[in-house]
């Protein structure tokens, strides 16, 4: 009886599971078995792997407490990828549990009961499995974790379309979609759920989801006292405590830019009690001291003091002293708060966010206090520290380059007039002043041999204590380096490449991004010699043999007077002070350039009309003999203009009419016309060049003519001068005047040389100088793929025609503009198109062709750059690599903004030269296009090189009538 009951038993269950593991029936059974698999199986590994991502995210973020913190670790940009790899396989098991448990068979009804309400929406649901509703939120929560707030939007659009008529679902996966619309700053989108959602009540289960919504959404949206509600209702659901600590600090701040001080310091109260990881304890305290210091500002700068003291806070010391600043600062104590933060960047361990952040508020105090120089050196390091995304980083990033430009022509009148006044002091004082520098250098000195030492001693106690650390098997991994901890290539991470300028300018100073930035002459052009070659050999001979004489005298000078070389002895300051009349004129001509270019861009680029008025005034009086004073004295009148002082900017005028007849600032002041041309001259100039580039256009050469008079007389200084010259110089080309083409375009290359004309100037005056002639024909500035050099001779050679050879290297070239390639994220900032190109190109390449190496280069060319794919052998090659690339959709998207060539060497070297972008397309389809290729797959086997056949090798007569016509090579003829 009791086998037979076993039995019995076993038959039940197996029909049970027979009849339940179809999701083609919709029945009772079916419906609690898949319900139970899911839950037990797919599901709940894949709810680990989502557990184990919010862990690694957790402990691996690192929040910017100079900033208010996004309410999700995930809203952090450098932390989104942490825990990538579990929430992947999160949305893994989630997609498979929902392919093996959906249930989307309607249940059988009886027709003979009335339905109701509750059954009509029963019958009309779309997924009738009771627990999948899971493991689609689920999906899309780690997708949103993941960072990928596009596809999770997606995700929770379609549960809220599937779950429509169950209210708690619907609620919490619409909760979910505002989310991802904040998070992509789609804020009217999010905007839009939220409101919809209020029209209906939210039911209770769904409640704390949308808790949590409202309050990131009020936070983008900068509706932070409606934000405050949400936030106190969310942290009381959150449960864990890291991240119930960061929902506290965050509604601490939100307060505290509420001026809600009190509330503020005790929500920075509660971070403390919840005995959150010490960083953010560390900045909940020091946030506690900046609230309530008013009123209580030596208590809380004691307290600060201590935390100043205690060794837990050696490696934050730059946010203790950043915080006593800023309580001076509230007190209005200026000179105590640049104190404060010159200390906390003295002191400052971590070359982060948290300095920069006290390095860009101790600028912006030295540029109201108008200590520019300080100011530079603060935005200097600042730069390289703070992320671009800031609101206030173009701000910096324009101040800092404008204090670039400034500071060395301020710092240069500073040091000639010390200099000065020492070369007038009595000797004895003198030497004691030289005595006081060198003081102070030796103590410097002593001050980084000691900083050194100590970064020493403690770099080798932390090896030793990652060495202890690793035998008992309890490391922490050290996240010094930046471009590590981030994952990133060290170009794609902007706080690195700053950093990396910073050392650059450093070593080599201040230099313009062009190549060769190491040659002391970069000019094409040989404006002064071109007429005889030799003489110019001879100059530079000359001035070769001069270099090394110099060189030599330096070297015997070096060698016989070191004391003057050395910046700890008395002579090294003596040798620099200008005692002889020769040494005074030069410091003078090193005063008077500082000041008129400082004068410049005081009036210009700082708006600072006080000082520029001092520098230029100082100028004029003080260096009369100054042979720029006219453009100083054009740039009074400017100035004296803006403030509306008529009178001074009349006296400025009858001086220059005076003392500067002649000058063509003089002339441009007294012409009938310069009021209309301040107002409307840009328009009117813009309009003139318009129409004269029509005109070019269409042969009209009288026309051209006298607008460029026109604008010779009353645009001198126009913006678009220089465009002037050059196509009057290619109109009086055209009209046979080859001599007066080139001395206009001498003169672009010459007084305009950064105009975006100036380099095919150059390079026309250039071939000029190597004998080219030169012809006439249609120039279009605008269609950069018809332009060609315009120099080009009429003498035609083999060398200088399109080849119809196909069995040579070829190369597959991508030409493109670069900013053609740029996109705006969702922020609005543009992204480097040509870098995600290249990477893009790279990939396809190693997919795809695993034995072969193409080598790719871009070059940059006259406004557009070429992408060059080498390494085919033939034409047949590169063609079945360009039909490939093109068939590939990842590929089609960025192909679209590019013009594709497949070329070969020869011909490339002819494109911008003899033929245009548009010739060889011309020449391609009547060549190239019609040939049958290979039906072989070429790019699937290995690139051999043919074999370099010496003289001895060669065949004889013999041998190649034995050959016959058969001139294909063969593997076997390399043994």
């Amino acid at each position: 009886m009791r086998r037979l009951l076993y039995i019995g038993i076993g038959s039940v269950i197996s029909f049970l599971l027979m009849t339940a593991c179809s999701t083609q029936k919709n029945t009772g059974n079916s419906r609690f078995w898949h319900s139970f698999t899911a839950k037990y199986n797919t599901y709940y590994n894949g709810s680990l792997a989502y557990i184990e991502g919010d862990e690694e995210k957790e402990k691996g973020n690192k929040d910017n407490f100079t900033e208010m913190l996004p309410l999700y670790v995930v809203g952090n940009k450098k932390s989104r990828d942490l825990g990538k790899g579990k929430y992947d396989r999160t949305i893994e098991k989630m997609e498979k549990t929902i392919k093996l448990h959906s249930i989307k068979a309607k249940p059988v009804w009886n027709k003979t009961r009335k339905k109701t309400a509750r059954d009509r929406e029963w019958l009309s649901r779309g997924e009738y499995n009771p627990f999948l509703w899971k493991a689609w939120m689920l999906m899309g929560q780690a997708q949103f974790q993941k960072g990928a707030f596009d596809e999770a939007a997606a995700t929770f659009s379609y549960v809220s379309r599937l779950y429509q008529g169950q209210p708690a679902i619907n609620g919490m996966a619409r909760a979910w979609l505002a989310r991802c619309y904040t998070e992509l700053d789609w804020l009217y989108d999010a905007e839009d759920v939220i409101r919809n959602m209020n029209r209906d009540s939210i039911h209770y289960k769904a409640q704390k989801t949308w808790d949590a919504t409202m309050a990131d959404f009020y936070l983008k949206n900068g509706e932070l006292e409606k934000a405050l509600p949400y936030l106190h209702k969310t942290a009381k659901h959150e449960k864990r405590t890291a991240q119930k600590a960061r929902i506290w600090y965050l509604t601490g701040q939100v307060e505290a830019a509420l001026n809600h001080k009190e509330l503020s310091y005790k929500a920075y109260q509660k971070v403390v009690r919840l005995n959150p990881p010490y960083e953010l304890e560390f900045n909940a305290r020091i946030a506690q001291t900046e609230v309530m210091a008013k009123g209580n500002a030596k208590k809380m700068i004691s307290r600060l003091k201590r935390m100043a003291a205690s060794d837990n806070n050696k490696d934050y010391l730059d946010q203790v002293y950043y915080a006593i600043g800023n309580i001076y600062l509230m007190q209005n104590d200026t000179a105590k708060a640049i104190g404060a933060y010159e200390k906390g960047n003295e002191k400052a361990t971590r070359s982060g966010i948290e300095k920069g952040v006290l390095l860009l508020k101790l600028g912006d105090l030295y540029w109201i206090k108008e200590k520019y120089n300080d100011a530079q050196r603060c935005y200097g390091e600042a730069i390289g520290l703070l992320d671009k995304d800031r609101e206030d980083y173009e701000e910096l990033a324009h101040r800092s380059k404008v204090l670039d430009e400034l500071v060395p022509h301020t710092d240069a009148v500073y040091l000639q007039d010390s200099l000065q006044v020492l070369a007038k002091l009595p000797e004895k004082e003198r030497l004691a002043a030289i005595d006081r520098v060198i003081d102070a250098l030796k103590k410097k000195e002593k001050e980084e041999r000691d900083k050194a030492l100590e970064a020493q001693v403690n770099k080798l106690q932390q090896s030793i204590s990652a060495t202890n650390g690793r035998n008992t098997r309890n490391t922490t991994p050290q996240q010094n380096n930046t471009t590590s901890r981030d994952g990133k290539w060290y170009f794609y991470n902007q706080m690195a490449v700053n950093q990396g300028k910073q050392q650059f300018q450093r070593q080599w100073g201040k230099r313009e991004n062009v190549d060769d930035w190491q040659r002391a002459n970069k000019t094409v052009v040989n404006l002064q010699g071109e007429a005889n070659g030799e003489e110019t050999t001879d100059s530079l001979n000359t001035a070769e043999n001069e270099e090394n004489n110099e060189v030599s005298n330096e070297s015997d000078t070096a060698e016989n007077d070191t004391l003057a070389n050395d910046p700890h002895n008395r002579e090294y300051y003596l040798a620099q002070i200008p005692f002889t009349e020769d040494q005074l004129a030069e410091s003078n001509a090193t005063i008077m350039d500082g000041l008129f270019n400082s004068g410049i861009i005081f009036k210009d680029k700082l708006e600072n009309l006080k000082l520029s008025e001092k520098q230029l005034l100082r100028l004029t009086s003080q260096y009369p003999e100054y042979e720029q004073n006219d453009q100083a004295w054009y740039h009074l009148f400017l100035l004296y203009s803006l403030r509306g002082d008529t009178l001074m900017a009349n006296n400025c005028l009858a001086r220059m009419q005076a003392d500067y007849p002649e000058s063509e600032w003089t002339i441009l002041l007294s012409d009938p016309y310069f009021e209309e041309n301040a107002r409307f001259g840009e328009h009117l100039e813009d309009s003139i060049y318009g129409a004269t580039y029509e005109a070019f256009k269409a042969n009209k050469h009288e026309m051209i003519q006298a607008n460029a008079k026109l604008s010779a007389e009353r645009f001198p200084l126009g913006e678009n001068r220089a465009k002037f010259l050059f196509i009057n110089g290619l109109s009086l080309l055209n009209q046979g005047d080859a001599k007066g083409c080139v001395e206009n375009l001498k003169t672009v290359v010459e007084k305009y040389p950064q105009s975006e004309v100036s380099e095919m100037a150059g390079m026309i005056v250039k071939g000029v100088q190597e004998g080219r002639t030169l012809h006439g024909g249609k120039f279009d500035l605008d269609d950069i793929w018809s332009r060609r050099d315009i120099t080009a001779s009429n003498d035609s050679v083999a060398a200088d025609t399109l080849s119809a050879e196909r069995n040579v290297p070829f190369l597959f070239i991508l030409v493109y503009q670069p900013d053609s390639l740029n996109e705006h994220s969702t922020e609005g900032r543009a992204t480097s198109g040509e870098n995600q190109l290249l990477f893009e190109m790279a990939r396809f390449n190693f997919s795809n062709f695993m034995v072969r190496n193409f080598d790719m280069e871009i070059e940059r060319d006259n406004g557009i750059n070429r992408m060059m794919i080498r390494g085919f052998l033939n034409f047949d090659e590169a063609l079945q690599y360009a039909r490939q690339l093109h068939a590939a959709e990842a590929m089609g998207k960025m192909l679209k903004r590019c013009r594709t060539l497949v070329i070969s060497e020869h011909n490339l070297a002819l494109i911008g030269t003899r033929y245009s972008y548009k010739d060889y397309d011309e020449f391609y389809e009547k060549t190239f296009l019609p040939l049958p290729i290979s039906n072989e797959d070429l790019l699937q086997q290995p690139d051999y090189e043919q074999p370099v056949i010496d003289a001895e090798d060669e065949p004889t007569s013999k041998q190649e009538e034995d050959s016959g016509d058969d001139d294909e090579f063969e593997l076997e003829d390399l043994w």
